[in-house]
């Protein structure tokens, strides 16, 4: 019998608290279960596996990472939506970890929540749509798409880690990435053989 008060969202939230404390590959079904003071075998009336967990995580995260971006990215265009876009992005990182990862990890999701998720679609439809204000048309667009997620992605991962130990300031060159990258994304380099038919 389920515990009263407990529901899926509630096992979600307390495992997406939990991946931000101590990283989400040491997230368990028991850690979860000691963390909301029930026995393990209460959270299987609400989640199926450890692996659906960590899929509603990833669900989660990514619902919260689209909204905080939408809302830092919303009226802006050009390289201030950019610098906002990144902003969002680096800063959700830092605050949420385990969630963060889990937004970035390959996961198994039930096809139905995968479904009724507005988060990863949402995210996709936002970044595209700010690309676009640089010109940019297929296949460039999600060249681009890729390579911004790569940069920033990269970026906030070894800042977590402690890459970066020059004395010379982390936010100074997260300023010049991200000039770069505007500069390279107003003058994105034709394709082999275009420069030449011009």
């Amino acid at each position: 019998m389920a515990r009263a008060g407990l529901t899926a969202d509630r096992v979600t939230l307390v495992g997406a608290e939990l991946a931000d404390e101590v990283g989400l590959e040491r997230v368990t079904m028991s850690a979860v279960a000691r963390r909301l003071g029930v026995k393990d075998a209460s959270l299987y009336a609400h989640v199926r596996n450890l692996g659906d967990l960590r899929g509603r995580i990833a669900l989660l995260a990514a619902d919260e990472k689209t909204i905080r971006i939408a809302e830092a990215t919303a009226g802006r265009a050009g390289k201030d939506a950019l610098v906002a876009y990144a902003n969002a992005w680096r800063s959700y990182a830092g605050d949420h970890p385990g969630r963060y990862t889990a937004t970035q990890t390959p996961m198994e999701i039930d096809p139905e929540l995968a479904a009724r998720a507005t988060g990863p679609r949402r995210a996709i439809e936002l970044t595209y749509s700010m690309l676009r204000g640089y010109a940019l048309d297929e296949p460039d667009l999600t060249d681009a798409v890729r390579l911004m997620r790569s940069t920033l992605h990269g970026f906030v991962s070894l800042e977590a880690a402690g890459g970066f130990a020059h004395a010379r300031p982390a936010q100074d060159s997260w300023i010049r990435c991200l000039d770069a990258l505007h500069t390279l994304l107003e003058h994105w380099p034709a394709h082999p053989g275009e420069a030449s038919q011009a």
